[in-house]
């Protein structure tokens, strides 16, 4: 979060606030515009091309809303031989959700590929879940028809093979860095674990064709919904568990960076234990929610 920006694809760049106001990595990045999405968006050089977006890091903060929005943005910059920098505070959440958006529209992966391959290009990557849903979500319910506008919008995409090629590296990258790291060997750990509809429910209402395969999907495995959803909750709780340590210290990171924002002075060392504190409950609140799902 504080080693700089990180290219993803060319002409598109992740970083945080900092990095959006820092004139030497703007400029060694040919950086000609700027994708801000945090609770106080609003522009800050003269000299650049902006969209602001309004949006807080809260699991129940609406993403999808904008994806056409920011997609139109990047895709209309990079087409024009620009570079745009996505940022939001700690470039970890909110302005990751908004790349992997735009990577699944212009190449076609999925949501968790996508992610991965941001994460290639960022380790710190890191969505809430309530953003990676939004994504499963956009990928099941609205990435044909936003690739197809689009298309209709600004004609065929002429990077669409070099991305993939691009992203395809990444999500090597970040698999390698998984299997040679500290964490356990998988390549989807701190993802969103369950399918679209494990809840009963979905963030938008599905098409009729879709809602009535769904319907005959449900109908044909009914007597192992509750073994299957047992397995999926399990998972959830693991991985939840599993990530707990880089959680807490990635809301404690975002914490640090809102208190200099605010107060341009970092904070001491009692308010980041307090912080760390405070983060540390909230985790072992969802933990045990979680647990109390699979519990007997």
């Amino acid at each position: 979060m504080g080693n700089g920006m990180n290219k993803v694809l060319p002409g598109l760049y992740l970083g945080n606030f900092r990095d959006a106001r820092d004139q030497n990595q703007l400029k060694e990045n040919g950086i000609t515009h700027i994708l801000a999405i945090h609770d106080n968006a609003k522009p800050a050089l003269p000299d650049r091309v902006y969209l602001c977006i309004s949006a807080s890091d809260t699991s129940n903060q609406e993403l999808r809303q904008y994806f056409s929005q920011t997609n139109d943005f990047i895709h209309r910059a990079r087409l024009n031989g620009g570079s745009v920098l996505v940022h939001c505070l700690a470039g970890v959440s909110r302005s990751v959700t908004i790349t992997t958006a735009y990577i699944m529209t212009v190449t076609g992966l999925g949501w968790r590929d996508a992610l991965n391959a941001v994460r290639g290009a960022r380790r710190c990557a890191n969505p809430n879940f309530g953003f990676q849903r939004q994504l499963l979500a956009f990928q099941h319910e609205g990435l044909d028809k936003e690739k197809q506008r689009l298309i209709e919008a600004f004609g065929a995409i002429p990077f669409r093979e070099r991305d993939l090629e691009q992203c395809t590296d990444l999500i090597s990258v970040h698999s390698q860095w998984v299997l040679k790291g500290d964490e356990a060997a998988d390549p989807d750990i701190g993802l969103y674990p369950l399918p679209l509809n494990a809840y009963g429910q979905s963030t938008t209402a599905a098409p009729p064709e879709a809602a009535a395969k769904s319907a005959e999907s449900t109908a044909a495995t009914a007597n192992d919904d509750s073994q299957v959803l047992d397995e999926m909750f399990e998972t959830s709780a693991k991985n939840l568990q599993e990530s707990r340590e880089h959680s807490v210290r990635e809301s404690t990171a975002r914490d640090i960076l809102q208190s200099i924002s605010c107060t341009g002075t970092m904070p001491s060392r009692k308010s980041i234990q307090d912080m760390q504190k405070k983060n540390q409950l909230a985790q072992d609140t969802e933990i045990a929610a979680e647990r109390s799902l699979v519990a007997p």
